[in-house]
This record gives structure tokens, sequence and C-alpha cells, in this order.
């Protein structure tokens, strides 16, 4: 049937009047290639709005702006180079503002655990889903390819036009054609303006050619059944636009999968028990990565939904499996070669380093001759404040064991701390050193043993042993009556000294004295004096001779015999030039 030709123009004019949509929503920002930039006209007012950008090596960059300033991508790079040519894909996300009270709500409910809260906020309109849009542009011969959004001289298939066999090219509409029973085709079929009579066919039988092709999936379901329209999409119709394969909600207006022209075979596989490949057609697990480069995994947290945006990457390669905070460093890492439970946690939180049964909260099991150690390491050589802690806190005790920094300058118990080591007890009713078995507490400096606490309570001092202040004391209770102690002072002067004491009895006017082999071996020869005390009667005595190995003690002519008591002092060997005045060099306060 021939129409006349103010036909075709009324019939487009009315096509385009019915594409317009009712209503239609304003999009989150207008799209504008010219010279060297593309620009992003945000509309509305957001929180924050995030431009991702993917080049055709797969290089991603980022551009964050508040609330609704223009974003823009440049020819050029940094240095003045111009980028690659192909297509860019690009991803634009706004995050909705949203109240103080809101915020915080969401802040305790993450603290709680509480999902119920950002639930209702959502349900009562408050905390609105981020909007997000995208897209593609070109790069060709070094410059940017303009869109043409409306498609090939702006055709609509809804028009179908072809010329007839006559001299001249004029239009003819062909009548739609409706078929009541089954259309059975037994040879190949296509579907397009653009096939051709005799089309040659490859093993395909159904194939569009257009240069617009989808297949729409358009679902006239009675209500209280499932009635979402869908499309099978080919590449974008504007020029300079991404090539694509992909699968749209027509109804929610939303594209929840596209695959871009260029993607490497087996980009996603899943084989026949469900196994998903990533790059690779023979999945071992269910998710398998495979890449030349250090498989990773993003998990990128927006703050759309007015929490902290926070992205963290879990990858590995060659030199480690790793967790990254891309904002700032890598907190986790694990070596290749690293052996079976080097790290285990078991059911009640127990951690065990190099077992699987931690019998504590941190266990740590070393089964090689060698020392297993903890460390705890301040790097920072200049710092005031710098030191490794080991710390130990209950209720109201805390302990801890410091490795002060060199460059530190706070002073405990008389001494600048930079340098030095310490177990300290700052908190609590006190610090205890001790053993809980019978076994002896030993402490020493330079490898070199110089206080020993016997398991009995015996104590040991090798070297010096100096009082600042107060006394030497000997105490006991007091064995008429418990609640009373007794205590005895040590004699102190200005040597270091050693006696010994007895009772003899002259005869014939003379005794001679052996002193113990322990008091002469401990003694100086020089500077032994010798006291006399007559017992039971007087009698003129005198010492005639005195050696730390022996008194010779004689009575005045004329005197009787008699019993007496002797005090024998002496000089501790070693000790003849003992310094009893001498510099103070800070340790005496």
């Amino acid at each position: 049937m021939r129409h006349p030709g103010w036909i075709p123009w009324i019939a487009a004019i009315l096509i385009a009047l019915a594409s317009l949509p009712a209503g239609a929503q304003e999009p989150l920002a207008r799209l504008n290639i010219s010279g060297a930039n593309v620009d992003w006209m945000v509309n509305g007012s957001h929180e924050r709005v995030v431009l991702t950008v993917s080049d055709p090596e797969g290089k991603v960059t980022r551009h964050e702006v508040k609330s609704n300033k223009p974003l823009s991508f440049n020819l050029f790079d940094a240095k003045g180079n111009k980028k690659p040519d192909g297509v860019y894909h690009w991803e634009l996300r706004a995050d909705p503002v949203l109240s103080a009270a809101v915020k915080e709500q969401l802040a305790a409910s993450r603290r709680s655990g509480d999902a119920s809260v950002e639930l209702n906020l959502r349900k009562s309109g408050q905390l609105p889903t981020a909007s997000v849009l995208s897209g593609a542009f070109t790069i060709a011969g070094g410059s940017f390819v303009e869109n043409d959004l409306t498609g090939e001289q702006g055709k609509s298939p809804a028009i179908r036009a072809k010329a007839t066999s006559g001299s001249g090219l004029t239009p003819m509409f062909e009548e739609d054609q409706e078929i009541a029973g089954d259309l059975i085709i037994q040879g190949s079929a296509c579907i397009g303006l653009d096939c051709v009579n005799n089309e040659s066919f490859g093993s395909e039988t159904s194939r569009l050619k257009a240069n617009n092709t989808r297949i729409m999936f358009d679902d006239t379901s009675s209500t209280g059944f499932p009635a979402n329209d869908w499309q099978l999409t080919a590449n974008d119709s504007a020029s300079g636009g991404s090539s694509k394969f992909a699968i749209e909600d027509i109804t929610g207006a939303k594209v929840p999968f596209t695959i871009t022209a260029g993607a490497a075979t087996n980009s996603i596989f899943v084989d026949s028990t469900g196994r998903l490949g990533l790059r690779t057609s023979t999945p071992v697990l269910d998710i398998h990565i495979a890449t030349s480069n250090t498989p990773s995994i993003r998990l990128e947290q927006t703050s759309a939904g007015g929490l902290t945006a926070q992205t963290w990457d879990i990858g590995g390669n060659e030199a480690s499996f790793f967790v990254r905070d891309v904002t700032s460093a890598l907190p986790f890492r694990i070596r290749p070669g690293a052996p079976t439970s080097s790290i285990d946690i078991s059911a009640n939180g127990d951690v065990g380093i190099g077992t699987a049964s931690p019998a504590q909260k941190l266990h740590i099991e070393e089964s090689a001759d060698a020392n297993t150690i903890i460390l705890s390491q301040n790097t920072n050589g200049t710092g005031t404040a710098a030191a490794g802690v080991v710390r130990a806190t209950a209720d109201i005790a805390n302990t801890s064991f410091i490795a002060h920094g060199s460059a530190r300058t706070l002073v405990r118990f008389g001494e600048t701390l930079g340098g030095w080591n310490e177990l300290i007890g700052t908190a609590g009713d006190g610090l205890i050193v001790g053993t809980a078995i019978a076994t002896p507490l030993i402490l020493g400096t330079n490898s070199t043993k110089r206080i020993q606490i016997g398991a009995t309570g015996g104590v040991t001092v090798t070297g010096n042993f100096t009082v600042t202040g107060g006394t030497k004391n000997f105490a006991m209770v007091d064995p008429t009556d418990p609640k009373k102690a007794i205590y005895f002072a040590a004699l102190e002067g200005p040597e270091a000294g050693t006696y010994f004491r007895g009772t003899a009895k002259t005869v014939d006017g003379k005794v001679v004295i052996d002193l113990p082999s322990y008091f002469s071996k401990v003694t100086e020869t020089t500077g032994i004096t010798v006291q006399l005390t007559p017992s039971g009667r007087w009698s003129q005595l005198y010492v005639e001779e005195k050696t730390p190995e022996r008194l010779v003690v004689r009575v005045t002519q004329g005197n009787p015999d008699v019993e007496f008591d002797f005090f024998v002092q002496g000089i501790r060997a070693g000790y003849n030039g003992f310094q009893v005045e001498r510099p103070n060099e800070g340790n005496i306060q």
C-alpha cells in the first residue's frame, strides 16, 4: 500500500512526541565534550560526588568534589602528554546530604550492630540511596569523539522504510504483519534495517543487523504476576560511546550487567559444578581469580549510606597475601612459605602463633633450637616520648615493661630514662617480683649474678652493698609478745672490718691463741687491734704478738694467771684503703 509523501513526516513527529517520558526526572549530571575536556555538570545538591574513570589500559583515576561542583577529565596527563586512544568508561556516584542526627543514628547503630536503624531511616525517606550515572567516551587520534546522542541520523526502529525498484527512491511503508499461529523458519533469520537479500549466514540461526541492535522482553502480565521488562543491548547508540553487551532492567531503568568489548576470554566462567572462574575456564574453588599480576578484590564502602567512606583491598602475589587500607598502608601481610598455624585463632578467641591449640589468650610455640621472642619495637630514635612497651592491665592493676628511646627525657627514680629498660607498676596495690615455687630469684648485671634470693629466703649480694638512708636492721618477732618486734641495727664505721672474739686463760703467765683460718684468710696482716677483759679477778694483761693467725698474751710480772675475754678486730683483706669520702656521682640522693 502506498502512502502520500507527507505521512512519514507526521509519523516521525508522533513517534518523537511519544518518546518523551511524562514527568521525566532530571539526570544526575549532563555530559559535555569540548576541546580538551570532558565536563560533567552535576545537578542538585549532594554531600559528595565521586567520578571514577577507567582508561583503555585498565588504569583507574578518581576525582572527588563536594556538593554539585563540576567535574572534568582532561585530554592531557600531568606531564602534558596526550592520553592514549580508546574507550574510557566512567561512573559518577553522588552521596545524598544527610542531617547530623541521621549520621549519629547510623554511627550508633554500627557500634551496637542494630541493622534495623538503617532500614527504618530508608523507609522514612531520611536515608535516600546514592545516585549513580555511568557511561563511556572515546579518544581517537588524540582527540575526544563528539557524542551523537540521537544515533545514526536519528532513525527510529518504529519506521520501516525501503526503496522500490523504480527509477527513483520513493519511500514505501509496509503494513505490519500479524501471525496468529506458530511461525516456523527452517532456515536462518536476519532482522534489522541492514539485512539484505541472500544474506550470508554462518552457523547462526538468528541475526540482528542494524546500527542499533536490541532484544526487548516486554512482559504484559496482569497485576500480581511478575511483569518486569528486560532488554539485551549490544553497544551504545551514541557516537564515541561504549562497545558493550548489556542486560538492562527497562522497568527499573538500571543496567545490572555489562561486558565491554575487549574483555578477556573466560572473564566470567561458571563450570558445571557452579564454581566461578574470573579469567579462567578451570576454576578450582567456588571463586577462582587468575591474572598475571596480583589478583585482588576491592571492598569499597561509599559515604552514600551516611557512614564514613572506606576502601579495602585483599590480594596476593609472589611477595605476600595482604589486606590493604587504600587510604594509608598495608596493615596485614602473610609471606609465602609461612608455616601452618603461623596465626591460629581458636573457637574461644585464644590466639596461637606457631600452634593450632593455643592454651592462653596469646600462645607462642617454637620447636626449633632457637629463642622464642616477643618483640615490641619503636624505631623512632629522636622522639622524646618514644618507647617500646609490653603492658598487662587488670581492673585496677597496670604493669609495663618499657624499653625507652635514647632521646627520652622522662625522669623517674632520679634517672633520666633515655636508653633505659624498665619494669614498672603504674596502677594497683603494688608490684611483686618473685617465684611461685621453691626456686631462687637472681638479679644480675653484665651477665654476672649480683643478688640471689634463695628458695628458703637467704639473700646473697655479690659486690658492694650500699645503704643511702636509714639503717641496716635485723628484726625478729618478740618471743614473749608476738604483737611486737625486736630490731637491731648493724654496727657502722669507716672501714670494712672483720672480728673474732673468745675466752682464754693464761698458764704460767702466758697463753697462745690460734685464730681460726676463716678469720685469717679474710683479714689483712696490718691494722689488727685486740681488746682483753679479765674475768673473775683482776690481773694486768698485754698482747705480745698479734697476727691474723694467732695472738700471744702475757700477764705482767707479779700478776696472777687469769681467765679473760678477747676481741680481735681486723680489716677485710683487699679493703685496707677503703675510701670513706668520695665524689657523689649522682647515685646518692
